[in-house]
């Protein structure tokens, strides 16, 4: 189990005092770097990748990848070495693959064991070990691999790797970039191509560093919207250096304390500007956002910008349900962000909350409705009705083990009238080590 889910619990709660300042140095992408952990692990020769997030579960990736046989260490100037084994040279592991709290790490790992002829045990924290791997597993199965599981497809399980690997197309059910990920990964050991069909764009971090280390990667547009991405089986994968950049999903964190506390300015530098990911900016951008983007430049393959963020009066409204893919992780912030909005923020097409860490809808409405904020909530969807400057705070909030439950009720502290105490800030170490450092440096208390 990770360390959130055995250490004891860790209340915390926060003040600001006064305007946030400073520069906000944020944290590598936790999604790219499980995948250059990853692909650097199935490459020849060694990556070298700089600005890795040394969170609990990028290093459950690590591990994971050294148990498999891939040489995975830091170097003493905080570069990350990874020697790979070459594409199907992954040996079975000795003990359990243990993925800690990570999602993200158990699926693309399983697209990965899928296509290696290897016998392998995965688990996960009390969290993880509740979180649906059904939507996975099936297209796995049907590519070749024999997947045993908990009732309802949950972990721990027993993946038994294709031989041979069979490619097939595969229309996502639910917009998902893990499963399209997971499908990718397992189609690099078949011989041909093996396609995903998405009606929605989902993260393209997999494509874009499949391409990167040598492998051929292929999108076409879908009349009516959607998209389809094939990759091409037995590709000879070449170590290639990585340059992490700061994770937009956890800059959503300082990005919404800047703009709900007043007078607050602060600088984010290399902020990644996936267009998949950007969608928490242009909603806070629509809500009235000071939000000024600049030195726009491209770094490791990947999109990457300086953000200064100031204090501004935001505005209810309704999200568009299209961005949900684009920015899911950021819901339970921009929630925050619309209990200090005018009027009513409205947020459709986010069943997908219901089976992340925890049901991120359900644990956002019980803690802002004990601070005093009303919401209303469906299978899929939020309501919230601001009340900005007017938020009486002071009751506790049950994290459920879920990271972006502790950051956003943290956030929310900083402007209600009294304390909010979140109970457990031990899970934010899974994906933003130096949350509660950084946030005191820009002036948090």
């Amino acid at each position: 189990m990770s360390a959130s889910a055995t250490a004891a619990a860790e209340p915390i709660s926060a003040r600001a005092e006064g305007p946030l300042s400073g520069i906000a140095r944020v944290p590598g992408d936790k999604s790219i770097s499980h995948r250059s952990v990853m692909l650097g692990g199935l490459a020849v020769g060694e990556t070298r990748i700089t600005g890795l997030l040394e969170g609990e579960d990028v290093l459950a990736t690590a591990a994971a990848l050294r148990q498999l046989g891939a040489s995975v260490e830091r170097d003493p100037a905080g570069t990350w070495r990874v020697s790979g084994v070459g594409l199907g040279g992954l040996a079975e592991p000795a003990d359990v693959l243990d993925m800690g709290n990570s999602g993200t790490a158990a699926r693309l790992l399983l697209g990965i064991l899928a296509g290696h002829p290897i016998r392998c045990f995965m688990t996960g924290d009390a969290s993880l070990r509740s979180r649906p791997m059904k939507r996975v597993t099936d297209p796995l199965c049907a590519m070749g691999a024999r997947i045993e599981c908990r009732e309802g497809g949950r972990l721990p399980l027993m993946i038994e790797g294709a031989e041979p690997v069979l490619p097939i197309t595969y229309e996502l059910p639910v917009p998902s970039a893990q499963v399209k990920s997971a499908v990718l990964l397992a189609g690099l050991m078949s011989r041909g191509e093996t396609a995903v069909i998405e009606s929605v764009d989902t993260r393209d971090h997999t494509e874009r560093m499949l391409t990167h280390f040598g492998g051929t990667v292929t999108r076409e547009a879908i009349a009516g919207g959607g998209a389809r991405i094939a990759v091409l089986g037995e590709p000879e994968l070449t170590a290639a250096d990585i340059l992490v950049p700061a994770d937009p999903s956890s800059a959503a964190f300082p990005m919404v304390a800047a703009l709900i506390v007043p007078g607050s300015e602060v600088q984010m530098p290399n902020i990644g500007m996936n267009p998949t990911r950007t969608g928490l900016i242009a909603t806070l951008r629509d809500m009235g956002g000071d939000i000024e983007i600049s030195n726009e430049r491209i770094a490791g393959g990947e999109p990457v910008a300086d953000l200064t963020v100031r204090h501004s009066a935001l505005k209810g409204i309704e999200v568009p349900p299209e961005r949900a893919a684009s920015m899911i992780d950021e819901y339970p912030v921009l929630s925050v962000a619309a209990a200090c909005a005018e009027g009513r923020t409205v947020m459709r097409g986010v069943g997908e909350l219901r089976v992340k860490e925890c049901d991120r809808i359900a644990a956002m409405k019980d803690g802002l409705i004990a601070n005093g904020v009303t919401v209303e909530d469906g299978p899929d969807w939020m309501i919230v009705e601001g009340r900005p400057g007017d938020i009486v705070g002071g009751a506790p909030v049950a994290t459920h083990l879920d990271h972006r439950i502790a950051m956003s009720f943290y956030v929310l502290s900083l402007v209600t009238k009294k304390p909010v105490t979140v109970d457990d800030a031990a899970p934010i170490r899974t994906s933003f080590p130096n949350f509660l450092e950084l946030m005191r440096g820009i002036g948090a208390q």
